[in-house]
C-alpha cells in the first residue's frame, strides 16, 4: 500500500513523477470544491507535502486523523505549526544543505546589483539613453563595507565565506554564538546595526523573529546603510523599511521576499533606486530538484518504517523524553 499524502500546491515538474510513482497523491490545489475534497480524503491522509503558501497551522493539521508526516519543501517552515505537531507526534521536516550555495550566490549577487544599480544600468540601456550620455556614478560600492549577517546557520555562513572572498570584514547577530566561525558576534541586533554599513538578513520566519528588523535598526544603520535580505518578509517591519528608504535613512535595499508575497507594495516598486527580486534565491533547476528529492525522499523513509532524514528541532526523531 502506498502512503497517502496530501499535496498542497503544484510540485515543480522536475520532481513530480517521483511522487506520483511513490505515493498516492491527492491534489488539493487542483480540486474544484476543497472543502469537499478535504473532508472525503481526510480519513486516509498520512503524510502532507508542502507545496505552495497554504499554512500548515494546529487546525488544518487535526482535520487528519491518521497524520504521521508533514514534509516541508524549504528550509523555512514557519507556515507550518511545528510546535503543535511536535506535541501532537507528528514529524515535520524540512530541505536544509541542498539550497544553501544556491541562496548564498543569489544574496551576493543580489548584494552587488544594489550597490552598484546594475539593473538599472541595464534599463538605462535598453532604454536607449546611453546614446546620449552615460549611466550616472554610482555612490555606493561593496569597497570598504563591513557586512552584518543577521544569522549564522548553515546559509549565513555561506554567505560570509563568499564576502570573505571579496576581502570585506563579516559581523553578525544571533541569539548565541555560532560555532566554527571567527567572525565577531552581536548579541544585540542595534549595537552591530550601529557598527556596520551593510545588513544581510538570513533567519527563519515566525513569531519570534516577526518584524525584528524596524525602525529603529534602520536608524541605527544609517544614511549610507544597504539591507538586503533573503530571509522571510515577515522579519521586516515592511512599513518602516519604506520610510526609511523615502526619507533616505537609509540608502538603498535588495529585497528578495516580501510581507504579502507575491504581492508587492506599490511603494517599493515605485523605487527606482532599490532592486527587487521575485524570491528567487533557491530558484534553479538543480537546487529545485533536489528540494523536491529531499522531500520525497523523507516521506520514503517514513512510510518504509525508517526515520526521517531532516527533521526539524521541534519534532526530533527518536522523540525526547
Amino acid at each position: 500500500m502506498k502512503l497517502d499524502v496530501l499535496q498542497t500546491g503544484p510540485i515543480p515538474p522536475i520532481v513530480e513523477p517521483i511522487f506520483d510513482e511513490a505515493f498516492t497523491m491527492h491534489k488539493l490545489h487542483k480540486a474544484a470544491d476543497r472543502e469537499a475534497f478535504l473532508k472525503d480524503v481526510a480519513p486516509k491522509i498520512r503524510g502532507i507535502a508542502t507545496f505552495g503558501a497554504i499554512p500548515i497551522s494546529a487546525e488544518f493539521m487535526q482535520k487528519f486523523p491518521k497524520l504521521e508526516i508533514v514534509a516541508n519543501m524549504g528550509v523555512g517552515y514557519d507556515s507550518v505549526d511545528a510546535k503543535w505537531a511536535g506535541e501532537h507526534g507528528i514529524i515535520v521536516t524540512n530541505t536544509p544543505g541542498v539550497l544553501d550555495d544556491e541562496v548564498a550566490d543569489t544574496t551576493i549577487a543580489l548584494l552587488l546589483n544594489t550597490l552598484r544599480q546594475l539593473p538599472q544600468s541595464e534599463r538605462y540601456l535598453r532604454a536607449g539613453k546611453w546614446v546620449e550620455k552615460a549611466f550616472p556614478l554610482t555612490a555606493a560600492s561593496l569597497r570598504d563595507r563591513t557586512i552584518g549577517i543577521i544569522g549564522m546557520g548553515r546559509i549565513g555562513k555561506a554567505i560570509a565565506k563568499r564576502i570573505e572572498a571579496f576581502g570585506r570584514p563579516v559581523v553578525y547577530h544571533s541569539r548565541r554564538p555560532a560555532a566554527d566561525v571567527s567572525y565577531r558576534h552581536y548579541p544585540k541586533l542595534l549595537d552591530m546595526a550601529r557598527d556596520v554599513d551593510t545588513l544581510i538578513a538570513i533567519i527563519p520566519g515566525g513569531a519570534e523573529t516577526k518584524h525584528m528588523i524596524d525602525a529603529r535598526v534602520f536608524e541605527a544603520l544609517g544614511p549610507s546603510g544597504v539591507f538586503i535580505n533573503v530571509a522571510r518578509g515577515s522579519v521586516v517591519d515592511e512599513n518602516a523599511l519604506i520610510e526609511a528608504l523615502r526619507s533616505k535613512k537609509i540608502l538603498s535595499a535588495g529585497l528578495d521576499v516580501f510581507a504579502d508575497e507575491p504581492r508587492v507594495p506599490q511603494e517599493l516598486i515605485d523605487m527606482d533606486h532599490i532592486v527587487l527580486f521575485p524570491h528567487v534565491a533557491s530558484a534553479s533547476v538543480h537546487t529545485r530538484r533536489a528540494m523536491g528529492t529531499l522531500v520525497a525522499d523523507n516521506l520514503k523513509a517514513w512510510a518504509a518504517g525508517k526515520p526521517p532524514l531532516t527533521p526539524v528541532p521541534e519534532t526530533p526523531y527518536p522523540p525526547k523524553r
